[in-house]
């Protein structure tokens, strides 16, 4: 077996990236790199167990030289008995309309076509032709750009269904060993053109280095990017413990995904993990991670020393905002959803449920029924033994006045604290006991008028707790259907 193709067959098998059975889709635009992932695939399909489908994208920028690439490719696949499969996107319009260089538009189609065949042909991975000099560029361009440590990793050997089995190789093999093979491929002459970034790192500063630094500039980027990759993954693997004791996900407004970030226990994570941690709760709500740079991740950390109600803006319409406990990150339009907010107060205020004594009554659009019994004196004991934060609470019902109702906080809502008859607002109450706004506006009430007689979760008032003249008890219970 030819050293090279070895190579390969060994880095496949150190990172398990195909399995017996695999239907892979490679993506094959004729140059050398694609031509001899293709040919190292074929060679070693029989030996792995595994089918190749050939996907090549043309990217109707060259013209005559782009079809001639495409009937290449064809004639390449046909020899090699390789399923073949031609896609056809205007780039350039794409670009345009996507705002976006025609590097990163190509980038998109290729992707997007790769996923579309692999979806219609059964496809369980997809092969792209990377190599360590492509390693090495993209490296030096997260570097220049500004990186952390992802960056550092380059181009990941496995990521999902993507693989990159020549990553081991350089360009100098690729063409050599196609060269041994009498294999000729494509040329693109915009490779050759320095109007693209990486074809100026390619052309300018990798030669630079290697001539007048070290001949094994490459090899030693492709060293660093392997041990990058792990000390990346053991830290994946520390915020994913972060995340399980410090991220509450949920679904807020219009069905958008919410992170609340609970401060407390974000002080006891290392500095690294607490940044890796608001990384991915901001990339989770926004949906994606291209444009969110450390300054934002600072921005939100240095959020938890703020005061409550303090709002950041950040990439992708999310923001970040100071709660009580900690932050919370959302996304969405402020003005439509402030709108949806105030229409969503309005209902609740006018929301009111007289309560059925003895019966039951059933909280419209939940699954909440709120049970109420009427017993002598003789259950005054256990009535005590009630913990207060329970969802059944006894009251004196000799001293209620007025029908009760379930409903939500109003204007001058108050409840009384004590035996002594002390009085205080429930706003008072909201704020001193930390209570999230959000969390204000969506908690029920068992009221007698303004006064409330239960908060159901938190506490009730002390003016209809059950006492030595109570001749006779409301038993009140809130129960899920």
């Amino acid at each position: 077996m030819d050293k090279r193709l070895e190579k390969i067959e060994n880095y496949i098998r150190q990172y398990h990236m195909i399995e017996k059975g695999d239907r892979i889709v490679i993506g094959v635009s004729g140059g050398a790199d694609s031509v001899c992932l293709l040919m190292a695939l074929c060679s070693l399909q029989e030996k792995l167990g595994f089918q190749v489908l050939v996907c090549h994208v043309n990217h109707e920028l060259r013209g005559e030289e782009a079809a001639q690439d495409e009937a290449y490719v064809e004639m390449l696949c046909h020899k090699m008995q390789v399923p073949f499969f031609a896609f056809h996107e205007n780039v350039e319009l794409i670009a345009k309309k996507r705002k976006e260089s025609l590097e990163e538009a190509g980038r998109y189609v290729r992707r997007q076509a790769f996923e579309q065949l692999c979806k219609e042909q059964g496809g369980t991975k997809i092969a792209t032709a990377h190599h360590s000099n492509d390693n090495a560029e993209t490296m030096l361009l997260n570097m220049a750009r500004g990186t952390g440590l992802r960056g550092l990793c380059g181009i990941r050997p496995v990521y999902g269904k993507w693989i990159r089995p020549l990553l081991k190789l350089s360009r100098e093999e690729i063409e050599q060993w196609l060269k041994d093979c009498d294999i000729r491929y494509c040329v693109d002459e915009t490779n050759q053109e320095d109007e693209y970034t990486r074809n100026r790192i390619r052309h300018h500063v990798i030669p630079t280095l290697e001539e007048q630094v070290n001949t094994r500039t490459v090899e030693h980027f492709v060293k660093l990017s392997e041990q990058a990759e792990e000390i990346y993954e053991y830290l994946e693997k520390q915020t994913d413990q972060a995340w399980n004791i410090c991220a509450k996900q949920t679904d807020g407004l219009q069905s958008r995904k919410e992170i609340f970030l609970k401060a407390e226990e974000m002080k006891h994570l290392d500095p690294v993990i607490k940044k890796l941690l608001i990384q991915r709760s901001v990339s989770e709500v926004a949906g994606a991670q291209k444009d969110i740079e450390s300054r934002h991740i600072l921005a939100v950390l240095q959020l938890f020393e703020r005061q409550t109600g303090r709002q950041i803006d950040l990439p992708y319409s999310v923001t970040a905002k100071r709660m009580y406990e900690g932050v919370l990150l959302a996304k969405g339009d402020k003005k439509v959803t402030s709108v949806h907010q105030k229409e969503k107060r309005k209902e609740e205020s006018n929301f009111v449920l007289q309560l059925q004594i003895p019966g039951e009554t059933q909280i419209p659009g939940t699954n909440l029924k709120i049970c109420c019994t009427i017993s002598g004196e003789n259950e005054k004991n256990s009535a005590k033994e009630i913990p207060q934060k329970s969802y059944t609470k006894c009251f004196d019902y000799d001293i209620i006045k007025s029908s009760l109702c379930v409903r939500y906080r109003r204007p001058g809502d108050y409840f009384t604290i004590d035996g002594e008859g002390k009085k205080k607002k429930l706003k008072s109450y909201f704020i001193d006991e930390k209570i999230p706004q959000e969390e204000r506006d969506r908690q029920l009430l068992i009221a007698e008028e303004s006064h409330i007689v239960w908060i159901p979760g938190r506490r009730m008032s002390s003016y209809y707790q059950v006492g030595d003249q109570t001749k006779k008890i409301l038993k009140i219970k809130i129960m899920e259907e």
